[in-house]
């Protein structure tokens, strides 16, 4: 890969999907509920082949960096970059293209979650390096969707237009719009006109993504403008406490906006946008019935991680790595057990676990939630 590729993880997220397991001090990217290495781990190991470690770079809110950084040993301490406080990932992306421009104005960054799964990881790469290849070449935006499996309402979608680029490995194509969360009657209709699931992931030069920031949001390139002054060429990643306290006061001024609609939509009704059609097993792991559908399962579609006994019980998952579960004519179910908290819920309302962390806040249980 060009040395001008670098790999942005974005890592801040507050740990209700996947309650009791995670926790704000403790969120998903942190969990080891795939495999023996947290899903931070695993997305970083799966980038280090394109760009390198000096050139993966972090993005998280500031009371995770010594979380991260403890996961991630790895990697160099000035990789790290810390936003005072959560404002989705159009402010967070934007500073970390602040940053990269800093090390090299050529920059092309790679933008992907640190929570997300891939099954092969080469398949995952070598549609990565056709994406940057694409990206060095002109200055569009460029968006990884994948090939549908089943008709998900918890994901975004991309209506695809024409083809612009064919190779072996993947095929671009401009995207003519995108729909967020459709209903299950609109993600089936979406597949059946060939749309792609929306990856979250993103290629494209850190300049060019500066630009459009400050076409379509201009108070988030202003704040980007004031720090990039306060900073004086030094890096966002070792800030002096002058340069902390602006960053602090500018990102308070920002609004809080998703990447997609700050900037992806509004770039893909002009033409600004293509994606890249993949298919490399991914997913969001979004919720415990994810981790269900990943995992597994015995003759009656039950998947365990830990000691479990079922008498009847079909479509189950149960994660209880400390305690032996029994379970008797229970079907599709999801239990968690964990050694302050125990979840038992129907396994297709597991998009609600955020619900019901809410709620435990407002009833004045959030020791049960940090």
């Amino acid at each position: 890969m060009p040395n001008n590729c670098f790999s942005v993880i974005i890592a801040g997220g507050k740990g209700t999907r996947f309650w009791p397991l995670s926790r704000a001090g403790r969120p998903k990217q942190l969990l080891k509920i795939l495999s023996r290495k947290s899903l931070i781990e695993e997305t970083a190991e799966r980038v280090y082949a394109l760009g390198g470690r000096a050139q993966t770079l972090v993005v998280t809110i500031a009371d995770q960096v010594a979380a991260l950084r403890r996961e991630l040993r790895d990697l160099p301490k000035n990789n790290f970059l810390a936003e005072p406080q959560g404002k989705n990932t159009a402010p967070c992306i934007g500073l970390a293209a602040l940053e990269l421009v800093r090390r090299n104005p050529a920059a092309v960054m790679i933008v992907l979650p640190a929570d997300h799964w891939v099954r092969d990881r080469a398949a995952f790469r070598r549609t990565l390096k056709a994406a940057v290849g694409l990206a060095m070449q002109n200055d569009q935006l460029i968006t990884i969707g994948i090939r549908p499996d089943y008709p998900e309402t918890g994901y975004g979608y991309i209506m695809k237009d024409k083809t612009v680029a064919h190779k072996s490995t993947s095929t671009a194509f401009l995207v003519k719009r995108f729909t967020e969360k459709p209903t299950l009657a609109v993600a089936r209709r979406l597949i059946r006109q060939h749309s792609l699931w929306n990856s979250g992931i993103f290629v494209w030069k850190a300049s060019t993504l500066l630009q459009l920031l400050a076409r379509y949001q201009p108070v988030i390139a202003a704040g980007l403008e004031s720090i990039k002054r306060a900073a004086a060429g030094k890096s966002l990643a070792d800030p002096s406490p002058k340069l902390r306290a602006v960053i602090a006061r500018e990102y308070k001024k920002m609004p809080n906006l998703s990447i997609d609609y700050a900037v992806m939509e509004k770039a893909g009704a002009e033409g600004k946008v293509l994606t890249l059609e993949a298919d490399f097993g991914w997913s969001d792991v979004g919720s415990w019935a994810a981790v269900h559908r990943m995992t597994p399962k015995d003759a009656d579609g039950n998947a365990s991680q830990g000691r479990w006994l079922g008498l009847g019980a079909k479509n189950c998952l149960i994660h209880a790595p400390e305690r032996l579960v029994v379970l008797l004519g229970v079907e599709n179910a999801v239990v968690v057990d964990t050694p302050d908290a125990l979840l038992v819920g129907a396994l297709d309302r597991s998009q609600e676990v955020r619900d019901l962390v809410d709620a435990l806040n407002r009833q004045g249980l959030s020791s049960y939630t940090i």
